[in-house]
């Protein structure tokens, strides 16, 4: 059991594992490991002062993933979840285990959305977010960017060409959208 100060059991006993795996044990000597003093597991050398750490109160719900019977005793509550990124962290988190693909994939899609509601939610508020500032094309331009792109055997090299439209692709294709949407409405008014 985690967040104990007791040494978890095996699952197979010590004769079990070494019939079963060839070398298995062959540090269970203490004096053939050079950590035997920090590997000391006697309880009363643990220093936990306590039987489990006193929980965290869990105002809302967290995302807790499906190895685990329980949250943490400590746990972030900076960023909570919220809109349709939570919602695809909320899946990813109730039906996938962390040992398939589909639980990170999930995780890296929502990611991605959260980007795009922050995006859409500055532009309601009317204070866009700027591109020149806050992508680094004007520290490119103020502080060597180029001299620290050239000559140095670096791996990112091949790509670079591809980075302006990787930056300012979404913000093109947002303003785009908004023409076309402002289209729309002035052409439905019309009719």
């Amino acid at each position: 059991m985690p967040y104990t100060p007791h040494k978890p059991p095996l699952a197979e006993t010590t004769e079990q594992l070494r019939a079963r795996i060839p070398g298995w044990g062959a540090d269970l000597d203490p004096q053939d490991r050079p950590s035997t003093p920090k590997l000391d597991l006697r309880e009363d050398l643990t220093g936990a002062h306590w039987e489990f750490p006193e929980r965290q109160p869990e105002s809302r719900p967290r995302e807790r993933s499906l190895e685990h019977a329980f949250l943490t005793p400590v746990f972030g509550t900076a960023q909570p979840t919220r809109g349709l990124s939570g919602a695809i962290r909320k899946v990813a988190y109730e039906r996938y285990s962390e040992a398939r693909a589909a639980h990170w994939l999930l995780l890296i899609a929502a990611d991605r959305v959260d980007a795009v509601e922050a995006h859409v939610g500055s532009l309601a508020r009317l204070r866009p977010d700027n591109p020149v500032t806050e992508t680094g094309v004007q520290a490119e331009l103020t502080h060597r960017g180029l001299s620290s792109r050239l000559g140095r055997k670096r791996a990112d090299v091949h790509h670079q060409a591809l980075d302006p439209f990787l930056v300012a692709g979404p913000f093109i294709a947002a303003a785009g959208a908004a023409v076309a949407a402002r289209s729309l409405i002035r052409g439905a008014g019309r009719d």
